[in-house]
This record gives structure tokens, C-alpha cells and sequence, in this order.
């Protein structure tokens, strides 16, 4: 997976937005105002991803190209290494789904109404 196909994906997924505010190269995707994934167009291409804390230690020790999330709270983000990774591109779509949903259930149910 290349970082437009990455985008697109991102993109996908209903009322997400994105903006750049740590740098003109970090791109945050938002669901409600809230972060869900962070990448850029840089390599090696990587994404942070919101993860449950559980899922997230079993993922770290099944892949060599899941870890700790880079500058987030490691308990609760994962980064996956996408360019010459064990991770292959089906699992990416999964850990961006789980993400995503994480994150809009957390949302106010007046917030999840309005989303959907």
C-alpha cells in the first residue's frame, strides 16, 4: 500500500476530515474532531492508529512492523510500518476500521447522531 491508496482509504470511511496541525507533513484524519490516524508521505511510510490497549500488546507481538505509537500515548496508538513490512495491506484496512470505530464510539451520542 502506497500513501495515496492509504489516503483514499482514509478518506473513505464516513465525515472524516483531515488538517496538519503539528507540521506541513503530518496529515491527521478526524473523525468528530477527534484523531484517529496520523501519517505522512514520507518513508517508511507508517500510521499511527488509535487501538484498544489488549488488542494492541497482541498486535505488537505478532508483527515486527507494530509498535508503541511514535510521540502517543503508547497504551492506546500503535504505529504500523507499511513500506517492507509483515504487515500486510488487508490487515492495514482492518487496524484503520478498528480505529475509526473506536474512536466514533467514543464520540457524544448527540455527535453520532449528527455523524451519521
Amino acid at each position: 500500500m502506497n500513501f495515496r491508496e492509504l489516503d483514499r482509504y482514509l478518506r473513505s470511511k464516513p465525515n472524516v476530515t483531515y488538517d496538519y496541525p503539528f507540521d506541513e507533513k503530518v496529515r491527521v484524519y478526524r473523525i468528530g474532531e477527534k484523531m484517529f490516524a496520523l501519517t505522512a508521505d514520507v518513508s517508511p511510510l507508517e500510521i499511527n492508529l488509535k487501538c484498544d490497549p489488549l488488542y494492541a500488546l497482541e498486535l505488537r507481538s505478532l508483527y515486527k512492523g507494530i509498535r508503541a505509537g511514535y510521540h502517543m500515548n503508547k497504551k492506546h496508538w500503535n504505529t504500523v510500518t507499511l513500506s517492507d513490512s509483515d504487515v500486510d495491506d488487508e490487515t492495514v484496512r482492518e487496524l484503520i476500521d478498528h480505529s475509526f470505530e473506536l474512536v466514533f464510539s467514543k464520540l457524544p451520542k448527540k455527535v453520532q447522531r449528527s455523524l451519521q
